[in-house]
């Protein structure tokens, strides 16, 4: 596979392969070194007892004592480097999966923002844990089966035997384990999902009573998410209580074996000893490949997913156009769809806006008013047609540079956890003249003041430390930071009072007067008085398009 063809994260794990290597490399010192007990044992029993020879006891066990200290070195450092290299990892990827998982949300279709993040970290804990040391010892097994052969072809036929029968179990806990595993796991996530959309809105369920409604819901969840987890987990039990069983003959067979060996004068005690430890080595690898299966499993479906994720295309953000935006807005026939659903919800519009036109837009509810302000921003790419700023398409724009001159205040209100000042600026570094001018224009300039900590003063996550008048008035402060050059405002009256409502007009009018574009949703006479066009929506279509 060429360096092109592969994905995101498999050019991630390539390009630590060095590290790779080195573990590998450990692992070699470490199987080897793990021959130590077989070995002493060998000395012992056959040289030592026989000989009656105390000076070579003590020179065999010095050396033994002395490889075994070689090899916690060894065991540690290789444990060492899989720990930088899952850290390597994450910090290679994770700015990727941010930006992947924000673009995912912010579509149309959304998605779960968390499970990215959850699925980085299965995968770098799998690379720091038992289950890729059990594939670097893996191809180990052939060495002590080797030297099982060598102590009698009776013995090596017998450790073959069990790890073939050891592997035998590993794929058939592949085929039977992963469906109920990866089932499992989304119901587990979708229940986690529920509640936590519902604990944010904690003060409107007790409000309105709606607990014990809710309650029954997450409960089916649960116990949905619970059955399919025990089901996992049964098959998952029943795999390694074979495995055990396949253990547990293995040293007494092995004992057995070597036993009749030793009868027949074919084998020495020592040499039966050892057989058991040897028999235990080869197929170590196998027991751990079927006690962490789960792990297994879920890096995989971990992997699967970001390749997934950091396959989808993303909207450019470095190396295109910077230019200063004029505030041209084109739709050219485009139009809306959940993707996946064939069913638009704006059927294709045209509409192009000039620098300083005032836009008003108006429809009943669903009519595709809010879906239209997406449209118009980019978080929703057009199912058909084209959204042109300037007349570039929005795929030749860097996308920081045009959301810096773009403004926009959704219908709900999202503050982020920070301070007022914070949020005004977008989450950059402040630039306390812009704030200051963004709070004046957006009239809060005197509220914030008397905020505890004035612009410092922290809003709370999601902004609850606040009223929904005063995030709605930050959230417009926000729209106008910099001197945007396009703002779209959806509903951006729901919320004020009169001095918010003058605010927001001494604002349009002075955005139009310095030749910004504005989009309006608003059914608010005094705000519509102040548009130059009109544009009436109904059932995603447009039902009027009219100077005013």
């Amino acid at each position: 596979m060429s360096a092109a063809e592969r994905g995101e994260v498999r050019r991630a794990l390539w390009a630590l392969s060095h590290p790779f290597a080195l573990a590998a490399a450990l692992g070699v010192a470490v199987n080897l070194l793990l021959l130590t007990p077989t070995v002493y044992l060998l000395q012992v029993y056959d040289r030592v007892l026989a000989g009656q020879s105390e000076m070579t006891l003590l020179a065999v066990s010095a050396l033994a004592v002395a490889s075994l200290a070689v090899l916690a070195g060894a065991e540690a450092l290789r444990s060492r480097v899989l720990v930088g290299l899952g850290l390597r990892l994450d910090q290679r990827l994770s700015p990727q999966v941010f930006e992947a998982a924000f673009w995912q949300q912010a579509g149309p279709a959304g998605a779960d923002a968390q499970r990215p993040f959850d699925d980085l970290t299965q995968l770098r804990q799998f690379l720091t844990g038992p289950g890729i040391l059990a594939l670097f010892d893996a191809p180990w097994a052939p060495l002590y089966l080797a030297v099982l052969w060598l102590l009698h072809p009776l013995l090596g036929l017998l450790g073959l035997g069990f790890v073939l029968a050891q592997a035998l179990l590993v794929w058939l806990g592949h085929q039977r384990s992963l469906a109920p595993a990866q089932a499992a796991g989304e119901a587990t996530a979708q229940a986690a999902r529920f509640l936590d959309g519902k604990l944010r809105n904690a003060a409107l369920v007790e409000a309105m009573g709606m607990l014990v409604g809710l309650q029954g819901r997450w409960q089916a969840l649960h116990d949905r998410a619970a059955a399919r987890a025990s089901t996992a987990q049964a098959q998952a039990q029943r795999i390694s209580a074979w495995s055990k069983w396949l253990r547990y003959s293995q040293q007494s067979l092995g004992l057995a074996v070597g036993a009749l060996l030793v009868i027949d004068s074919q084998l020495s005690p020592g040499a039966m000893i050892a057989t058991s430890l040897l028999l235990t080595r080869a197929l170590a690898p196998v027991d751990q490949f079927v006690s962490g299966w789960r792990g297994w499993v879920a890096a995989r479906a971990a992997f699967t997913r970001l390749e997934g994720l950091l396959a989808a295309p993303l909207p450019p953000s470095t190396g295109l156009a910077k230019p200063p935006l004029r505030g041209v807005l084109t739709l050219a026939g485009a139009s809306a769809a959940v993707p996946g659903q064939e069913r638009l919800l704006l059927q294709p519009l045209q509409l192009s806006l000039k620098p300083g036109t005032v836009l008003v837009v108006q429809g009943p509810s669903g009519s595709g008013k809010s879906t239209l302000a997406r449209l118009m921003l980019g978080p929703w790419p057009a199912a058909a047609g084209a959204v042109l700023f300037d007349e570039r398409p929005l795929a030749e724009w860097d996308a920081t540079a045009l959301g810096a001159q773009r403004g926009y205040l959704p219908q709900d209100v999202a503050l982020m956890d920070g301070s007022v000042a914070d949020n005004i600026a977008r989450h950059g570094t402040p630039d306390a003249d812009r704030v200051l001018d963004a709070a004046r224009s957006a009239g809060l300039h005197e509220l914030i003041l008397r905020f505890p900590k004035g612009y410092d003063t922290p809003v709370g996550e999601a902004g609850e430390a606040l009223s929904a008048g005063q995030r709605q008035r930050i959230g417009l402060a926000r729209a106008l930071y910099g001197e945007p050059t396009l703002v779209v405002l959806d509903e951006p009256d729901a919320h004020l009072d009169e001095l918010g409502e003058l605010a927001l007009r001494l604002a349009v009018l002075a955005m139009k007067a310095r030749g910004c574009t504005v989009v309006l949703i608003s059914h608010h006479p005094a705000l519509a008085a102040l548009a130059d066009r009109r544009l009436l929506l109904a059932e995603g279509r447009v039902a009027s398009d009219e100077p005013l």
